[in-house]
């Protein structure tokens, strides 16, 4: 069935999950579907049935690997959701799902408030400038507390929490909420929503609670400051609007709360995702559809029935058939145009400023590409992939199969740009470069599946880097070649320190024209060259500061080759005359075990160079946290398993590289 895009832009809202992992999301997103009526039974992530994790390696772990879209209708606006990954190892999925939302949905904890994860995406959200919501889930566990979890919110990501409900019941006992904007209580019988007064031993508390809102929200909103000076109170026109506004410029944190599995609080979430978040015209690239057609492609996905594209578009209307123009790969044609069902599509006549699509027919292009009309082109910035600090040596089972594995592996970067496909300069060996151990895992497994491929996989290896602890000054290097034909000439001094903030710097201090301007940069080109691999083990060297205090020319034989040449050999050189260090990546470790359990995992950590940075308990299990080298991460699952009988979990964030401890490979 086709349908044309008539949505109003000012009733969509393009939204997404954000969450640490195992906080609820993907409940949350299909709880959202069954109350829209987009599906009619609950998928659940335990049986594998959820529609956002529909990626059979997703259904096997449980856990959201993938970023899916979905599309719903909920009081006559059009909500197009992102659930997005949890895992740390699949940040950059959610990086790039920030780049087009527009607005998004924290889910929290109840029992274990804001966790390493959260406080990840947080600051990327943050960086993207995109309005939130938060909904505190699983109010029904042992242990839930909302005011324990508003307070972490608080203390952790330093937003002003503005709490619009009260719990009814506590954990088992947990059966609903009381609206403190309406006043109202909010019960979920068999997933309908009734609304009725609220209950007597409640009324005090959510009369106490509601001036706390109004006052919180006076502090910040001129409008609702000056009618609570006026009145001694707010409306609930008047808080509604200041919600709204202080969602929209970041000064207020509306929170809600709920049990996604048990479908208490959806309705409600729906209701002030539609209140408070914004519309592609408040957005910040406010959506134009009489403005020439430009879109940001934010994802590629290779299915069996061919490649689809999934773009943000910001302004404009596009037919399908409709020829466009990406600013990278040139002309290409929109064969067709899908509303996207996390698996599942419906055919659309156009895509309009505002909407999230997926489109057929682009073959080239790529993850971050611009696609706009003809005439005018537009190039948005596009979402950079982090570095890789993962890597593995993959081979085909069969050699013959090589070829078809290095197609599939490169398919595979097509569509998440956080991988990196190379070859081992010493072995020859393919690797494949990643944020994570699990992240590698899952996508040699997609090749696998999708490909047919035994593939044999090395051990992870992790990105070292090497860095200048110690420098030199004056170093000179002269480059000189004669081998018949045109002479190459150029002679440098550089001067070498360690560069405290940032990868790599280059100065230029050269006065009275020893080195001419134009070779100057040539010289630049070959210093950044040079950082390729480092003296102690052919490492990216990184925090290094280069100043070119002199040289010399040759009247005949100096060129920009000749002075790029002299910088690069110069400063590999250079290097080999510094002290050097190496550095390795460390991750920030949350470890949350029973109590019984804790001198085991600290033994262990302390036994993978971990430094213990504190603990927490709660509810008769500890959260250890702790700074440990990548290194030493392979295998920790299992072991945490083995110490623990089972009941222990971890969580790892990048947290940048370190000085490497006795013991550290430098090869």
């Amino acid at each position: 069935m086709r349908k044309k895009s008539h949505q109003p832009i000012t009733s969509i809202r393009n939204v997404g999950i954000l969450a640490h992992v195992d906080a609820g999301k993907t409940t949350v997103t299909e709880r959202i579907l069954y109350a829209t009526g987009a599906t009619h039974k609950r998928g659940e992530v335990h049986d594998g049935t959820t529609v956002t994790d529909f990626d059979q390696q997703e259904r096997d772990r449980g856990i959201t690997i993938f970023a899916a879209a979905v599309s719903c209708a909920w009081r006559d606006h059009r909500i197009n959701l992102i659930d997005t990954p949890g895992h740390v190892d699949f940040a950059d999925e959610v990086e790039r799902s920030l780049r087009v939302l527009d607005g998004a949905v924290a889910v929290f904890d109840a029992v274990a408030g804001v966790e390493p994860q959260s406080e990840s995406v947080w600051r990327r959200a943050d960086a993207h400038g995109v309005p939130r919501i938060a909904f505190v889930n699983k109010m029904d566990r042992v242990g839930a507390d909302l005011d324990l979890a508003v307070a972490s919110i608080r203390r952790r990501l330093h937003p002003e929490p503005l709490v619009v409900q009260l719990p009814i019941g506590s954990e088992h006992g947990f059966e609903g909420v009381v609206d403190l904007v309406r006043m109202r209580a909010l019960r979920f019988p068999d997933g309908v929503v009734e609304a009725g007064p609220i209950p007597d031993e409640l009324r005090e508390e959510a009369q106490r609670r509601r001036r706390q809102l109004a006052e919180a929200a006076a502090e910040l909103h001129l409008e609702a400051m000056a009618e609570f000076c006026t009145r001694t109170a707010v409306s609930d026109e008047t808080l509604a609007t200041a919600l709204r506004d202080l969602t929209l410029n970041g000064d207020g944190l509306v929170v809600l709360c709920g049990s996604a599995y048990r479908n208490l609080g959806i309705e409600p979430l729906l209701d002030a995702i539609v209140a408070y978040l914004p519309s592609p015209v408040r957005a910040r690239v406010p959506a134009d559809p009489a403005a020439p057609f430009a879109a940001l492609v934010f994802k590629v996905v290779a299915t069996d029935n061919g490649r689809l594209t999934y773009l943000r578009v910001y302004s404009g209307t596009v037919e399908k058939g409709t020829e466009v123009l990406d600013v990278d790969a040139g002309r290409v044609r929109l064969a067709r145009i899908l509303r996207v069902h996390a698996d599942r599509h419906t055919d659309l006549d156009q895509a309009v400023a505002g909407d999230i699509v997926a489109v057929v027919g682009p073959k080239a292009t790529k993850v971050g590409a611009s696609l706009c009309a003809p005439g005018t082109p537009v190039r948005f910035e596009p979402p950079l992939p982090a570095e890789p600090v993962v890597s593995v040596a993959v081979e085909a089972g069969r050699s013959a199969d090589a070829s078809k594995l290095a197609t599939a592996l490169h398919r595979l970067v097509e569509e998440d740009p956080s991988l990196v496909v190379g070859t081992d300069p010493e072995t020859g060996q393919m690797l494949l470069s990643g944020m994570g151990e699990l992240h590698l895992e899952v996508a040699v497994e997609k090749v696998r599946r999708s490909r047919g491929l035994a593939v044999s996989v090395g051990r992870p290896r992790v990105a070292y880097r090497e860095t200048v602890v110690s420098g030199v000054t004056g170093f000179g290097y002269r480059h000189v070649k004669q081998d018949g034909g045109a002479g190459q000439f150029a002679q440098v001094v550089l001067d070498v320190q360690p560069l405290a903030e940032g990868e790599f710097e280059f100065r230029s201090a050269v006065v009275g024209g020893a080195v001419p301007r134009e070779y100057v940069k040539a010289v630049a080109l070959g210093c950044w060259d040079a950082t390729a691999d480092g003296p102690l083990g052919g490492h990216p060297v990184t925090g290094v500061l280069v100043t070119l205090t002199d040289g010399a020319t040759h009247v005949k034989d100096s060129s920009e080759l000749a002075f790029r040449t002299a910088g690069k050999l110069g400063l590999r050189e250079a290097l080999r005359a510094c002290r050097m260090a190496l550095l390795e990546p460390v991750s920030e470790v949350a470890v949350t075990v029973p109590e019984e359990s804790v001198g085991a995992v600290f033994g262990d950590l302390a036994a993978r160079r971990g430094q213990v940075s504190g603990s927490a308990t709660r509810g008769g299990t500890v959260t250890i946290t702790a700074r440990v080298p990548l290194a030493e991460l392979f295998g920790y699952a299992g072991s945490l398993r083995s110490r623990t009988h089972g009941h222990g979990s971890f969580t790892a964030q990048p947290i940048g590289y370190a000085r490497a401890t006795v013991g550290t490979p430098v090869g």
